[in-house]
Formats: structure tokens, C-alpha cells, sequence
């Protein structure tokens, strides 16, 4: 029988004994995609650097318009045109306006900017008929990025609108983590090296859990598949601890005879738990071996890619300092879901159009409902399940 924690157990155990950052080094912009940064970004100017106007039409100053109409435009005088790219060489006096394009930079006395479809203009004369407020069709200096503003905090996972942060900033070489390396283990003398025999299943999950370390901006480095064999288990161990910052050992959890993934890393370090109350992935191990994190994850693809999701997420975050985790959608229950197991329980479910949820049935060993399901809903344990019709929280896979 297990001694099992509770999930939030676990995850503040994982989270205290999973050390500290892999350091940090520095990549040019072109390669800081899906990168975390190490360290908060501040602005060190003004972005934009100048008042510009939002649309093509003319600069004018808002006063000059007020009353303006159909009936009885403003009329204004034309001082020139602004080019892109260039500094107004003049400033506006009252009675004044300019042609400025979408993006130009408004010249001095200007406060406002109307678009030309309101205009009409001839003989160095313009025709406002419809009145501006101040700071109309502009955006400020500024407005998007204040100098001294943190413009991008530390942890934040660079996406391609957070790259373009950075371009607008002149941040051309990016402080980030060192991706963590993280090893993994596959056990089990059923898996097959390649095409299976008789009796065997491929090894789903060195890959599965591979491309869920990558897409968690992690390095792998894949042992491959091990029988077991104890001394074998503990050899593939002790090999990647020397390769890696963390290592995953997929099967070889649960309590039967042959299961010593828990007793290899209790020989060799300390193993904090073994079993958490929460369904599936409830054979899971987790302790530190030489200071470095190493996970015992159940053999079946579903159940170990949970508790990949769930909890070895949790000390990547701790780690490279990103956020917590949060549901990104809230829909209502199609149907009632049963739950009794007196464990947390996480349901893959499709998200309809009219935001209705529904489960995707399946067994803890099949693989193909991941890539059915639109993400998981949890359920509390001690708890019956969920009515129909009642709200719920998708968490993304």
C-alpha cells in the first residue's frame, strides 16, 4: 500500500527541494523565442519617442477645430507637410495645420490629428468639418512604454509580441536562463527498443514526455528504454544525474515486486513521497539525488504525462521563476461526472461552442484522448463529482 500526500503536498514538497535556477547566459534577439528571461527589462527610453498620429490626415491644434461642422468647417491654413521618418521643421500657430501620415511625428504646437476623410483641402487651404478633441488621433510619447518602466518582467516566456518588446527597446542581446536539462528513463521489460514482439508495447513515453520537457523550454536527454533490472535502473540513474539537472524514470512506481525505482532513489538520496492522492498518477515518487530532483512517474502514457502536467511542471516553474498555474477557460457541464476515489481527479474534456463541457472517456493507458481533448477539468477529492449544468475550470494540456 502507498502512504500517499495530497497533491498540494507534493507540489510544495517538489517546489522546496528543486534548488535553484540552472544559471543564466545571453542570447542575440533571434534566438530569444520561447526563451525565459532571467531578469526584469526596463525601458531605457520613451516608446514612441515622439507624438505621432494615428491615422493620415492633418495635425492641427484641437482648439482651432472646436465647433466644427458640416455646416461651418474650421478653415485652416496648410504650414506643410511631414513626412515619415523625418522631423517637422516648423511649429504650428494658431489658424494652422500640416498633412501628416499614419505613424508621422506631430510637430510642435499640434495636440490633435483629423483624419483626411473630414478634410478637404485646395489654394494651401484646409477644410475641417468635423472638431478634434486634444490628443485625438495621437498616441503620446511614451504612451505605449514609459523610460524606467519595466517593460518586460523576469520569468516571462518570450513570445513573438514579447521579441517585438524587445526590438522596440533596442534590447538586441536578451538576458535568459540556461535551459535545464532534463533526462529521461524509460523502464519496463515490456517496452520495445523497436518494432514490438509478441507481448510488448513501444516506448510511448520517452517520446511523449520528451516533447512535453521541450515545449516547457527544458533540453532532454533521453536514456532510452531500460528493463527491469535493478542495477540497470539504478546504472541509467546515476548516468544521466551526470548529463542532466533533473531526471524523469517513467514506470516502475507502484507497489509490486518488481517496482524499485523507490528504493533506488532512497539508496542513493532521499525519496520524499511515494503516492499522491490524485487520479491518475497516483504511484508517483519524487526525491533528490546529489542535490538534483529525480521523478518516479507510472508506466501508462496518460497517467505519467498528468503527473508530468501537474507536478514536474511545478519545479520547472519554481526554477526559471514563471508563473503559477491557471485555469484559461470556465464552461458549464454537459453531463454529471461521478467521482468517489477519495483522490483528486483530472478529466480530459471537449469544449463545445456554446461553452459546454463535456468528458472524453478513457482509460489511464490510452494515449489518444490527449489528443482529443480541448484540456482537463480537476475534481476535489472526498468530493461525489460534478453536476450537470454546474461551472467548471479548463486547465490546457
Amino acid at each position: 500500500m502507498l502512504d500517499v500526500v495530497t497533491k498540494d503536498e507534493a507540489v510544495e514538497t517538489v517546489r522546496r527541494f528543486s534548488g535553484t535556477a540552472p544559471g543564466t547566459e545571453t542570447v542575440g534577439i533571434g534566438d530569444a523565442l520561447h526563451r525565459v528571461l532571467s531578469r526584469d527589462i526596463l525601458s531605457s527610453e520613451d516608446v514612441p519617442p515622439f507624438d505621432r498620429s494615428t491615422v493620415d490626415g492633418f495635425a492641427v491644434r484641437a482648439a482651432d477645430t472646436f465647433g466644427a461642422g458640416d455646416a461651418i468647417p474650421s478653415q485652416l491654413e496648410v504650414a506643410g507637410e511631414i513626412l515619415m521618418g523625418e522631423k517637422a521643421g516648423f511649429t504650428l500657430k494658431s489658424g494652422q495645420c500640416a498633412k501628416i501620415s499614419t505613424g508621422g511625428m506631430l510637430p510642435g504646437g499640434a495636440d490633435a490629428a483629423v483624419p483626411v476623410e473630414h478634410t478637404d483641402c485646395g489654394d494651401g487651404l484646409c477644410l475641417v468639418y468635423k472638431a478634434a478633441s486634444p490628443n485625438e488621433n495621437v498616441t503620446k510619447k511614451g504612451d505605449d512604454i514609459a523610460a524606467g518602466e519595466i517593460a518586460l518582467k523576469k520569468g516571462t516566456v518570450l513570445t513573438p509580441a514579447g521579441v517585438g518588446v524587445l526590438a522596440a527597446l533596442g534590447v538586441y542581446e536578451v538576458p535568459v536562463f540556461r535551459k535545464p536539462v532534463i533526462a529521461v528513463i524509460s523502464t519496463g521489460d515490456e517496452i520495445a527498443d523497436g518494432a514490438p514482439e509478441d507481448g510488448q508495447i513501444r516506448d510511448i513515453n520517452t517520446y511523449l514526455l520528451s516533447a512535453a520537457i521541450r515545449e516547457r523550454g527544458c533540453e532532454v536527454y533521453a536514456y532510452g528504454a531500460v528493463r527491469d533490472d535493478k542495477d540497470g535502473i539504478e546504472k541509467a540513474l546515476v548516468s544521466c544525474l551526470e548529463r542532466s539537472d533533473a531526471v524523469i524514470i517513467s514506470g516502475g512506481s507502484s507497489a509490486g515486486a518488481r517496482d524499485m525505482t523507490v528504493d533506488i532513489i532512497g539508496g542513493l538520496g532521499t525519496a520524499y513521497f511515494h503516492g499522491i492522492a490524485m487520479k491518475p498518477g497516483k504511484p508517483t515518487i519524487f526525491g533528490t539525488v546529489g542535490n538534483k530532483p529525480v521523478f518516479g512517474l507510472p508506466g501508462h502514457p496518460l497517467a505519467a504525462y498528468f503527473v508530468f502536467r501537474l507536478i514536474v511542471t511545478e519545479y520547472i516553474r519554481k526554477i526559471l521563476c514563471l508563473p503559477a498555474d491557471r485555469p484559461v477557460k470556465t464552461g458549464v457541464l454537459k453531463e454529471n461526472i461521478p467521482s468517489n476515489h477519495g483522490r483528486e481527479e483530472y478529466i480530459c474534456v471537449k469544449l463545445s461552442g456554446n461553452n459546454e463541457i463535456e468528458p472524453v472517456h478513457t482509460k489511464s493507458g490510452i494515449i489518444s484522448v490527449l489528443g482529443e481533448a480541448d484540456g482537463f477539468i480537476k475534481i476535489a477529492r472526498d468530493t461525489e463529482g460534478l453536476p450537470g449544468g454546474a461551472a467548471a475550470k479548463i486547465y490546457k494540456l
